[in-house]
């Protein structure tokens, strides 16, 4: 199920969201003493105002764990990277207390570390992720134009972590895979521009062979998205 919530303005949008996503850790926060919440995050350029204004919600930040949804495959040190957009823009302010669990280390091999992941019980389901869409429809790094093996293994494996290698867009990724997105209890996703929400409405009204259709037609999931027009 989807449940649109429309903006004029991103400024609007971002306040919007991040204190949607504040409500919802806050919630998780509640559930038992003492418990944690796990936060997971995209990365490019439309999360910056939302990472910004999120720093500044009144969590109890030093019981959250702040992860990633998927980052590409190079070190923190490259504008590419995912972890360096999340410590530079919403590991601030009050966010600087939670802690964060990257999911990148190039110092062993993406396979290497991909098992690691899975292995590591530290980088369970998260219980809010936020997501974002790219026009070929993919959610999540989780690109239809990978390798068929791979494609075909991120939708179906029951894994949380997969490898990814697009073959449009640059850079090998690690991502959540399509179970683990489907199995997180709170979805956000974060999209502006008419094109997109056409995108959106054109997977979510029959099914398409992009990660966006496969998540949005599935009738367990409930996706929160959080539109702007420009």
């Amino acid at each position: 199920m989807i449940e649109l919530h429309a903006f004029d303005d991103p400024r609007a949008q971002a306040g919007a969201l991040a204190k949607a996503v504040s409500g919802a850790l806050g919630a998780s926060l509640a559930t038992a003493l003492g418990a944690r919440a796990t936060l997971a995050v995209s990365g490019g350029t439309s999360p910056r105002p939302f990472f910004e204004a999120l720093a500044l919600e009144p969590l109890e930040w030093a019981r959250v764990d702040v992860t990633l949804v998927d980052d590409r495959w190079v070190p923190e040190t490259d504008n590419a990277s995912n972890a360096r957009l999340v410590r530079e823009t919403l590991l601030t302010h009050g966010a600087a207390a939670a802690r964060f669990a990257p999911l990148v280390d190039v110092s062993v091999s993406l396979e290497t570390r991909i098992a690691a992941l899975n292995a590591d019980p530290s980088y369970a389901l998260p219980d809010v992720a936020v997501l974002g869409m790219g026009e070929d429809g993919h959610t999540a790094s989780l690109f239809a134009d990978a390798p068929a093996g791979e494609w075909a293994h991120a939708l179906g494996t029951a894994d949380r972590y997969v490898g990814v290698h697009p073959g449009a867009a640059p850079h090998a990724r690690v991502s959540l895979s399509m179970s683990a997105l489907k199995g997180i209890d709170r979805l956000f996703l974060l999209i502006s521009g008419e094109r997109k929400l056409d995108i959106l409405k054109a997977a979510a009204s029959a099914p398409q062979e992009n990660a966006i259709s496969k998540l949005a037609n599935d009738k367990g999931v409930r996706l929160d998205v959080y539109w702007s027009a420009k």
